[in-house]
């Protein structure tokens, strides 16, 4: 007697329907709402009659300005994290004793045992212009901190706050290439930044992807470090979107905001991959003449 084999799609089932039910559903309810409208000063939304001018009024200069704003501090903010964390990921796998790697991912993982708005005040009370780092500057005869509600102030907290999600993929990444192959690259004769190059940093393409989303994603929609250390100079989409969906009532508008930054968030993704791929053409090709060089 046969036994009924079930299709092998039926394990990934489970996170199908997941996605479906908190994901699609809500993005296709914002999407409808988008085409809305306010109806009246108490309402939040209506969809009687359906249009495009949500979009038209995101589109203004008002709004347009802090997508621009929340595209420049998304990306800096992402190159910063990669800046700084892939040395650190670097020498944790490749460089630490073994016998202190989990204690060191533990370190990277500390700031996530605190609320991330907890984190975010402790650098507003760090940054105020009456703050001990300020008063500390001033004893030794500078300026007081102006950094607070600005632009930088944001950049600076998004990068504290975004970091570990940087270091951890590119640290598995880098364990992963292990020592047996870079030291195979040694032997025939390739030097330290040849071996990175071409070695390393290819093998560790895929953990470098996944870090730059998971930390590029969720830096464009945050909101609290806007809301805490910005202001009016630092103001993010995120800030704004939440703005019209709690302060001004306007579901349709706030929808269309939303819409509009998951499109920016997906072009962009799909801009940088385009230029990263550009960029790799001559780099394989340079690759290929020195390969076929040594070779002869």
């Amino acid at each position: 007697m046969r036994r009924a084999v079930a299709p092998g799609f039926a394990l990934a089932l489970p996170a199908w329907i997941w996605l479906a039910a908190f994901f699609v559903a809500p993005v296709g309810v914002v999407f409808w709402y988008s085409f809305g409208y306010k109806p009246g000063l108490f309402g939040t939304h209506a969809n009687d009659v359906l249009s495009l001018d949500r979009y038209a009024e995101v589109l203004t200069p008002t709004f347009f300005d802090t997508f621009a704003n929340t595209l420049w501090v998304g990306v800096l903010g992402t190159a910063l994290c990669f800046v700084v964390g892939a040395p650190i990921a670097y020498w944790m796998a490749l460089k630490a004793p073994a016998r202190v790697k989990g204690l060191l991912i533990a370190l990277v993982m500390v700031p996530f045992w605190t609320n991330f708005l907890v984190r975010t005040i402790g650098w507003l009370i760090l940054l105020s212009p009456e703050g001990w780092l300020s008063s500390l500057l001033q004893d030794l005869g500078f300026e007081p901190l102006g950094v607070l509600q600005t632009r930088s102030a944001v950049l600076l907290g998004v990068v504290y706050n975004y970091l570990p999600l940087m270091i951890l993929p590119l640290f598995v990444a880098f364990d992963r290439v292990g020592d047996v192959v870079r030291e195979a690259s040694s032997d025939l004769g390739g030097t330290p930044l040849r071996t990175f190059a071409r070695v390393t940093f290819p093998l560790a393409r895929p953990g470098i992807i996944v870090g730059v989303l998971l930390v590029y994603i969720p830096l464009m929609g945050d909101y609290l470090t806007a809301v805490v250390l910005g202001g009016a100079k630092g103001n993010m989409v995120g800030q704004m979107l939440a703005s019209q969906f709690q302060t001004a009532q306007n579901w349709a508008l706030g929808s269309a905001m939303a819409i509009m930054l998951v499109l920016m968030i997906v072009l962009s993704i799909v801009a940088l991959g385009a230029l990263a791929r550009l960029i790799a053409i001559p780099v394989r090709a340079r690759y290929r003449v020195d390969l076929m060089e040594e070779v002869a």
